[in-house]
């Protein structure tokens, strides 16, 4: 009986390739394990997160369950950057629901689904404070998102920051040149009304 050596590529993931774990962001497979839990053989893929200092160990067979991917297309990263561009959807239902909502986007891995929570989110100096917890799923949007774009595209974290922030700029009333001719019509448009 030989004994097979574990290879570094499973599932098509591969040791030193970064990879997009959902609750946890973009990490990087350190090495691929052999643990024997309960008599049987179990590979675990050695997942590292830099940013979080932690170390990950995942089986193999529950990377799909767990929703590990590799990192986004340029199409995908396109289409995110795009989105950040839009109009900011926000519901009108109570914070608590869609704090659930923004919740569960961040942590589904989705670079889009978390662009969609950046743009919803997003601030200029020129709008009315954050709460604290619309500020904290800002932040982790905006980090999660960063975090991938860095990895994709071979940038700083900063680097990706400023590119979101560049983009989330485009965007209608966010405090361009544009939005001063937009409030004054605005205004007028109210004395008319009122007259």
């Amino acid at each position: 009986m030989s004994i097979k050596k574990p290879s570094n590529l499973r599932q098509g993931f591969k040791t030193g390739e970064h990879i997009v774990y959902p609750s946890h962001g973009v990490g990087r497979i350190t090495s691929i394990e052999e643990q024997e839990v309960a008599g049987f053989k179990l590979e675990l893929f050695v997942i590292h997160f830099e940013k979080d200092k932690m170390t990950l160990r995942v089986p193999v067979p529950k990377i799909v369950s767990v929703g590990m991917r590799k990192l986004s297309e340029p199409t995908i990263v396109k289409k995110a950057l795009e989105t950040l561009k839009g109009r900011a959807r926000v519901k009108r239902t109570m914070w608590s629901r869609r704090a659930q909502e923004y919740e569960a986007k961040i942590n589904s891995g989705d670079l889009v689904a978390i662009s969609e929570v950046v743009r919803d989110l997003y601030r200029s100096e020129a709008q009315p404070e954050q709460s604290y917890s619309e500020r904290q799923l800002y932040e982790a949007a905006l980090d999660r998102m960063a975090r991938e774009l860095a990895a994709v595209d071979n940038l700083t974290e900063t680097e990706a920051i400023k590119l979101i922030e560049q983009n989330l700029l485009k965007g209608p009333k966010r405090g361009g040149k544009g939005d001063a001719e937009e409030a004054e019509a605005e205004e007028t448009e109210t004395e008319e009304e009122a007259a």
